[in-house]
């Protein structure tokens, strides 16, 4: 199995938006940024690198748009799309590409070679590009609660642990965002501070999303993720097992969004993405409208790959 990554990159271009689409000499094509992953790397880390490989711009990830598949000479290969909106830098001639074209998306469609290509691009033209994102983490490793003995609240995370938050605080930072909000638990806290400290802001604590603030009141602890992927725009929240999946899965429900499973695994990520309006709450105290999930995507694992 070959595994590759790659993104529609955008950029605004006066209220309108603009994607790169890029011509390689190799093969004389026309196509959406992207290559193989390195050794020890992750599939979105592989999308950063390899847009700026090929495009010389930096990017911040959006919105997983699709994973399309196909065959390189009787090898199954796999190449993980993403929304990333360039953030700085500017084109040069390389080994792999030899014109880059900014163009609105129609006429980027146009010009694309292949058709799984143009598929991904009407992937991310189905929603804005500039989407409120919320990375829902669950904490890490933190042993066997059986094998603890004091305040539950306070078990630390375990050396495996201690590897995902790692991981994390790699992997994070590729979708810029700006607070970092936690269930009040120590292995909670400890996966997200060094996402914190790397960000230079504090890890803000949220009862309603902590397993015994949640399930008094579900419909609150939903409200309260929401304000928060309204207020900051892009933030990482950490949270439990026992609340993560319900959560997930009342905002696609609410969202019109299909997902068939809401797995949840120690270290992982779920990708939210949001657009809005939404008229989902009717009571007095709450605002008239609420982001839609338009985009769920989990990430198992931070961990590299091998």
């Amino acid at each position: 199995m070959i595994k590759a990554a790659g993104a529609v990159l955008w950029r605004d271009a006066g209220g309108d938006v603009e994607v790169a689409v890029v011509h390689r000499q190799r093969y004389d094509d026309w196509s959406l940024p992207k290559g193989k992953l390195d050794a020890g790397e992750t599939i979105p880390a592989c999308a950063v690198r390899e847009v700026e490989e090929e495009t010389g711009f930096s990017c911040v990830l959006g919105r997983h748009l699709r994973q399309v598949s196909y065959s390189v000479q009787g090898t199954a290969k796999t190449v993980d799309y993403y929304a990333a909106e360039a953030v700085s830098g500017s084109f040069t001639v390389n080994e792999e590409v030899d014109e880059l074209r900014w163009l609105p998306v129609t006429e980027a469609a146009a010009l694309l070679t292949y058709e799984p290509d143009r598929e991904v691009l009407a992937e991310f033209d189905r929603q804005p590009a500039d989407l409120l994102l919320v990375l829902l983490v669950r904490h890490a490793k933190a042993g066997k609660r059986s094998e603890w003995t004091g305040d539950d609240d306070l078990r630390p995370l375990s050396d495996a642990g201690r590897r995902q938050a790692a991981a994390l605080r790699s992997l994070l930072p590729l979708w810029s965002p700006k607070r970092v909000h936690t269930a009040p638990r120590l292995r909670c806290a400890d996966t997200v501070t060094g996402v914190a400290e790397d960000l230079a802001v504090e890890v803000l604590e949220e009862p309603r999303l902590s397993e015994e603030g949640y399930w008094p009141d579900p419909d609150a602890g939903v409200v309260r993720l929401l304000e928060v992927a309204t207020t900051e725009g892009r933030a990482v929240v950490c949270s439990q097992g026992g609340v993560i999946p319900s959560v997930v899965r009342t905002l696609a429900e609410l969202g019109g969004l299909r997902l068939d499973e809401f797995p949840c695994k120690k270290g992982s990520t779920w990708v939210l993405a949001f657009t809005r309006p939404f008229h989902a709450w009717s009571t007095s105290d709450a605002p008239s409208t609420w982001p839609t999930l338009v985009s769920a995507h989990y990430l198992p694992t931070a961990l590299p790959r091998p």
